[in-house]
């Protein structure tokens, strides 16, 4: 899971949490700003057309449909987003406080922090050490 700021969950994750649902709603907003935009410029243009030569109705229903189709699709893109981002900061949040070894054994320690970027999670260890939070890493 990737977030595209860097973040860092210690005790409490809620404020990491509204941030995080803070950015969802705005890409939602100026999705729906280019959603009102289409319908000012789809209006302008029936406005403005030739009367002897009408818009296709159906060719413009047809454009209208596919365009509230796209924006339906960013909507639901930035809402899996948003979820997927509180689900990471949960799972970091749990993971403070408890055991963590690396996947060769090498590195191990009680979690102090995690911090969240866009390379994935990296467990910050009270002893200074870090581990990346990859797939054979053990946390207990």
């Amino acid at each position: 899971m990737t977030v595209s700021p860097v973040a860092t969950v210690s005790a409490p994750a809620a404020a990491s949490s509204t941030a995080a649902a803070s950015a969802a709603s705005t890409t939602a907003a100026s999705a729906t700003l280019n959603y009102n935009q289409f319908l000012q410029l789809l209006m302008t243009e029936m406005q403005n057309q030739d009367p002897t030569q009408p818009m296709d109705p159906v060719a413009q229903l047809s454009q209208l449909a596919s365009f509230s189709a796209v924006e339906q699709q960013v909507q639901t893109n930035t809402t899996l987003t948003s979820l997927l981002n509180t689900n990471t900061l949960s799972q970091a949040e749990s993971a403070v406080g408890h055991t963590v070894t690396s996947a060769d054994g090498s590195v191990s320690g009680t979690i102090s922090s995690v911090t969240i970027n866009s390379s994935g999670a990296t467990a910050n260890l009270t002893n200074g050490q870090t581990v990346t939070l990859v797939s054979g890493v053990t946390i207990s």
